[in-house]
């Protein structure tokens, strides 16, 4: 059986995958500003001359970047994929939509006992590597948190901070409504419209997990999907997010005992007027329904291909807010978790700072396929919070 990768032990601390991409530069200047100099760090992807373009832009800025690695590694290589998982203790990748291009590195982290993460919000995805991978990195002490981007870090971390400021053992009721203003860049486009149309491929995906996932004994955690509500709470229309996130939140609460015996989130976006409510769930039911004709949705991808994406002015007015309502114990508290750009900026700094933390901070043990919440908690919060995503309490109750 091998043993998770020590420091020194492999060429490289943290190998960014996919560093050419949109993303991939942002989280790769972001590693190049803040990395600490002991950190062994490398780009990777399967363009030679776009790895050496990218290391020449990020050397004009950061000069110490001059003798960055570069490893040239291709989704549709195994082999490559096997050096590259070796080589490592964290692979972070952006290379997505990970359900054609992301099964082969996990694999290949959960052999080598190598630490992977990723940006995904593909819940089929994410059910796919549990049922083939979460066995093996077990195994070989492998972490395999997907996950670790605006999908859906401020979310499960933003429960894990408020199921902290309600008493311990008692039941725990958490609703999340979630308000942004941003763009969005032709991979997370793909990656959406990907999503969107393989409806029966998501529920097979899910029925086969059921099968392997340990039933939690003697608890409970639950996200059910919520009706849409006026929220008097946030003073805002509320309508369901059948995303991937409160899935990640339901998984952190049943693998954590802090969440109590018998606990529930409903996860939310919040509008301000019933005529946005109404014009949102409208274009979603479009969005939905187009994505079932291959030839819309290759149509549309062709429109926001990927590699491209918001302008550094557009990203600069752009802005997230998750605020939280939390009840347990006869007690009551409201929290917010905010930033800045959520789909980019504040993505790549939520990639890196979780790739240094796998890297250096001292985390609990764990192995497998485990969420931001489970394997980071606090360590990875107080990261966010130094690097400016702010986690507070607004009231208490």
């Amino acid at each position: 059986m091998k043993g998770r990768a020590e420091s020194g032990a492999r060429t490289y601390d943290v190998v960014l995958f996919g560093a050419t991409g949109f993303v991939g530069e942002l989280t790769a200047a972001y590693l190049a500003e803040h990395a600490p100099a002991e950190c062994r760090w490398a780009l990777a992807g399967r363009n030679t001359a776009g790895l050496t373009a990218l290391r020449e832009r990020l050397t004009a800025r950061w000069p110490h970047c001059a003798d960055l690695p570069l490893v040239v590694a291709d989704a549709a290589d195994p082999g490559s994929l096997r050096e590259l998982a070796e080589s490592t203790r964290v692979v972070a990748t952006t290379v997505g939509p990970y359900v054609w291009y992301g099964d082969g590195l996990v694999g290949a982290c959960a052999e080598a006992g190598t630490d992977y993460l990723d940006l995904t919000g593909e819940a089929e995805f994410v059910d796919l590597t549990y049922v083939r991978h979460d066995a093996r990195a077990r195994e070989t002490g492998a972490r395999i948190v997907h996950a670790c981007g605006f999908d859906s870090v401020p979310h499960d971390l933003g429960v894990y901070f408020t199921v902290q400021q309600l008493p311990k053992d008692v039941p725990i009721r958490v609703d999340g409504f979630v308000r942004a203003g941003a763009a969005f860049s032709g991979g997370t486009f793909a990656s959406a419209l990907t999503a969107l149309g393989r409806g029966p491929e998501i529920l097979r995906a899910a029925r086969e997990r059921r099968l392997y996932e340990p039933r939690l004994v003697g608890r409970r955690a639950r996200a059910p999907l919520g009706g849409p509500r006026f929220s008097r709470e946030t003073g805002t229309w509320a309508l369901p997010l059948p995303t991937l996130d409160p899935q990640v939140v339901a998984r952190s609460a049943a693998a954590l005992d802090r969440y109590g015996p018998d606990f529930r989130y409903r996860h939310y976006a919040s509008v301000k007027t019933l005529p946005m409510a109404l014009g949102g769930a409208t274009a979603a039911g479009v969005g939905v329904a187009a994505a079932q004709l291959p030839a819309v949705r290759s149509w549309l991808m062709d429109r926001y291909r990927a590699g491209e994406g918001p302008s550094a002015e557009r990203r600069s007015r752009s802005w997230f807010s998750v605020r939280f309502v939390g009840e347990g114990g006869g007690r009551r508290v409201f929290t917010e978790v905010s930033g800045g750009d959520p789909g980019y900026d504040e993505t790549a700094k939520m990639l890196a700072e979780s790739a240094l933390s796998l890297a250096f901070d001292p985390l609990p043990k764990t192995a497998g396929q485990v969420t931001t919440a489970v394997a980071m908690g606090d360590a990875l919060i107080d990261r966010l919070r130094a690097a400016g995503i702010r986690f507070r309490v607004a009231h208490r109750g």
